[in-house]
């Protein structure tokens, strides 16, 4: 196992993307059925919001029965994650491989603080999708891969601290989508953002 500055690095593959495994491939007809559902949800969560929308709505505008859906989705949650997962690959590829400060090559500090701009960016981009994805159940949120994804990104970048583990959660926290949705009305997204960078320069 190699290092750099910013913390443990594998030769043939980094801990983010050993964690960001591609999905399995699909047969046609199942590949077809799924484009047909997210596209039918993304058009319908547009239109009328993400509460507002049964999964037998979108059921019935993709073509497919609901027990085609509820087997490939499970729930609104999932169906919303599915929906989240290339657009967090958008932001995880720029992490791993991106220019700097986002990806490799500065310091830690700097990157640090780079993420939690671009995540905060994504979060108010699709905060109705990400808050159902993360709330459908008690402790959603640190089940899904794509957060396992950022915490262990923000801990390598904390290296240095007593607990890196524990001050990744910490400072993922306040970015949990229900929170932000609460208190974006109050404080308004500059008071937001500049928090998070003064938390993050705390922990550094």
């Amino acid at each position: 196992m190699a290092h750099d500055s910013n913390g443990p690095r594998s030769d043939s593959a980094t801990p983010l993307e050993l964690l960001r495994t591609p999905p399995p491939k699909e047969r046609a007809d199942a590949a077809r059925n799924r484009a047909a559902v997210l596209e039918a949800a993304a058009r319908l969560f547009a239109e009328h919001g993400v509460e507002a929308v049964s999964m037998e709505q979108v059921a019935a505008a993709a073509g497919v029965g609901k027990g085609t859906l509820f087997r490939r989705f499970g729930d609104k949650s999932g169906l919303a994650a599915a929906l989240l997962d290339a657009r967090e690959r958008v932001l995880q590829e720029a992490v791993m491989h991106g220019p700097p400060p986002l990806g490799p090559g500065a310091p830690a500090d700097e990157r640090l603080a780079a993420f939690l701009d671009a995540y905060f960016d994504y979060l108010l981009e699709h905060l109705a999708l990400v808050r159902m994805s993360e709330t459908a159940t008690p402790g959603a949120r640190y089940r899904i891969g794509a957060y396992r994804f950022w915490h262990r990104h923000v801990a390598i970048l904390l290296a240095t601290a007593p607990d890196p583990d524990q001050a990744a959660h910490a400072l993922l926290a306040p970015l949990a989508a229900d929170h932000v949705a609460a208190l974006l009305p109050e404080l308004g997204e500059e008071r937001m953002r500049a928090g998070l960078l003064r938390l993050a320069r705390s922990a550094m």
